[in-house]
């Protein structure tokens, strides 16, 4: 029986010192009888260090007064108390935050004698809810202040959202309107209106562009609708809308996603743009074992070319070279700008072979043709590449991108007009 009770008290004692929370107890002084190994790990210090000490040895007490509150209100009320505690740790000079349960402890007879707690850091969790809130209040604002009607709908016709200039049209609060069916928003023949769209972006899920209309204090209103399907929750359908004037609208949003993916002078993606996706391509080609190939190529010469014709007939040129690449790859292939006269290529489910006698046909297409200037006539240049197939000595993308970049080099220093591989 001893020697049960005995193994008993060692696996409890075992649970106490490994669970991963803050198990501690104290008298009604606020002096600790016991703390777990969690707490030594916390205050820095052995667990034989902190028994005796009270609360003052390993917090600041003089700001953080939450500690102190709660143990009086368990040892005055004699109830548990769960709350969240802000603590200064005097051991890291950090202040960290706890989810804490405190409860009194009695003897055998009923009396009082302490109480017993358990605490877990939820530090990181407050701060992201505090993030979440913060970028939660800047998107309100933001879109309560577009100068668009901006909402959101289940594919039940349930409102989920609508930004303030959406419900002022509606002639409600926004609050009033979540969550509502839109027929009890609006006329009915106005919500039927609107969810022909609204059905057509559910039915093909995909974008839709409406033109509709409604009626509000004898006026016929008329916007330009822009549909965009979404998923949220576990599977759950929905779609966001922006109703506004659709040629400003339209105009901007094209123009910020021109600017935020494209090379401004060849119209190429930027570089920004390519590494993105080149990375996401890599991740799939490795992941299903499948061919990827790249090709790094340059303009031989091009300073000569800006020297000897002006920087006009270079973007001139950088420009026709754009076109012809463009010319020579699959649509789902990838061409982007990523330094003055150097250009990538994206090959996804290719081998190293076909690459390689993709950048021929685009070295000898672009030896062969002239690139027509209006200020000097024709101009003929040649490019120089690198080509690369991902293989298991490649970890990253980047790994590619040196392969083939150290192709190019060779190219460069073997004659140029020529094609290598890395």
């Amino acid at each position: 029986m001893f020697d049960k009770l005995q193994r008993q008290m060692q696996m409890y004692e075992s649970l106490l010192t490994n669970v991963n929370a803050y198990i501690f107890v104290k008298d009604l002084n606020g002096v600790y009888t016991f703390a777990n190994q969690k707490m030594a790990e916390l205050f820095n210090v052995p667990v034989e260090d902190i028994i005796g000490q009270d609360d003052s040895a390993f917090f600041d007490l003089s700001e953080y007064q939450a500690i102190l509150d709660n143990d009086r209100k368990v040892f005055d009320d004699e109830v548990t108390i769960e709350s969240e505690e802000e603590n200064y740790i005097k051991s890291s000079n950090t202040v960290r935050i706890y989810q804490t349960t405190k409860s009194p402890m009695y003897d055998e007879q009923g009396t009082l004698i302490g109480l017993y707690g358990i605490a877990t850091d939820i530090t990181e969790r407050k701060l992201l809810e505090i993030e979440l809130d913060e970028q939660h209040d800047l998107l309100n604002v933001v879109l309560d202040n577009v100068d668009a009607f901006i909402y959101m709908k289940d594919s039940n016709r349930n409102f989920l959202y609508v930004n303030s200039k959406t419900a002022d049209l509606f002639g409600y609060d926004a609050s009033y309107i979540s969550g509502k069916l839109d027929s009890k928003v609006l006329p009915t023949e106005t919500a039927d209106h609107f969810w022909q769209s609204d059905k057509q972006v559910f039915d093909k899920n995909e974008k839709v562009v409406a033109h509709e209309s409604m009626d509000a204090d004898g006026k016929k209103l008329h916007y330009q609708s822009v549909k965009v399907p979404f998923e949220y929750g576990k599977g759950k359908r929905a779609l966001i809308g922006f109703s506004t004037d659709v040629t400003e609208l339209y105009n901007l949003k094209e123009s910020y996603e021109e600017l935020a993916t494209k090379d401004h002078l060849t119209g190429a993606y930027n570089r920004r743009y390519f590494e993105e996706h080149a990375q996401i391509e890599f991740a799939r080609a490795k992941r299903h074992s499948s061919p990827m190939a790249m090709i790094l190529l340059d303009v031989d010469h091009f300073k000569h070319v800006n020297d000897t014709f002006g920087h006009a007939s270079g973007d001139n040129v950088l420009k026709s070279l754009t076109t012809l690449l463009k010319s020579m790859i699959r649509e789902h292939d990838i061409v982007a700008r990523i330094g003055g006269e150097e250009f990538i290529i994206l090959l996804p489910e290719t081998n190293g072979d076909d690459a390689y006698v993709i950048a021929q046909r685009i070295r000898q297409a672009q030896m062969d043709l002239p690139i027509k200037d209006d200020v000097v006539g024709d101009i003929f240049i040649t490019i120089s590449s690198g080509v690369v197939e991902r293989s298991t000595l490649h970890q990253s993308f980047n790994d590619m991108l040196k392969a083939a970049d150290k192709a190019l080099y060779q190219a460069k220093t073997s004659g140029r007009n020529r094609v290598e591989i890395g």
